[in-house]
């Protein structure tokens, strides 16, 4: 670590939580709502690679773990875990201030503890990325998607500078 940080200047370092991984896309204004969850299958890695979507899996369509992490939409998981994965998504999406669209990415353990590793305000929104997969699978295509997504940012836009208004009459 001393010599990471003597190259590199600060650094995180981050506990592995050995589990299941799944993300827990969240989409909507002014009500957001928790979109299909999915599991990221690393069934076929080998012990000697961690269960992580680390860059080979996300951007090298070459590499074994880019064409071995599938996104699965149809899992087993006791519904109680399911549900709390939801919540914590909700409160994660509501507490950093996401807006419209964000996905959460979770870990849970062998005794079914959920963890928070990621909350990204700003997914991926290319057509085989994983937010417009769990859409896809809700029943709304990608087309719309982005004609939902313009009519958040209307929404909010129009309630932001009403909200606006009201305060410089004051």
């Amino acid at each position: 670590l001393r010599d990471m940080y003597s190259l590199f200047g600060e650094i995180i370092v981050e506990e592995y939580i050995k589990g299941r991984e799944f993300n827990v896309s969240i989409f909507g204004y002014p009500f957001p709502e928790v979109m299909p969850i999915a599991e990221i299958d690393f069934s076929t890695f080998p012990e000697r690679l961690h269960h992580i979507v680390g860059y080979e899996a996300k951007w090298d369509e070459d590499s074994f773990e880019y064409n071995n992490t599938p996104r699965l939409f149809d899992f087993d998981i006791e519904k109680s875990v399911l549900m709390e994965m939801g919540k914590i998504s909700l409160q994660c999406f509501n507490y950093f201030s996401l807006r419209d669209y964000g996905r959460i990415d979770i870990r849970v353990d062998h005794q079914n503890r959920v963890y928070v590793i990621e909350i990204n305000a700003n997914p991926c929104l290319s057509p085989d990325a994983g937010f417009p997969a769990s859409l896809a699978y809700s029943g709304i295509d990608y087309s719309g998607m982005l004609q939902r997504l313009m009519e958040y940012m209307k929404h909010r836009v129009k309630n932001e500078n009403t909200s606006s208004s009201f305060n410089r009459s004051k």
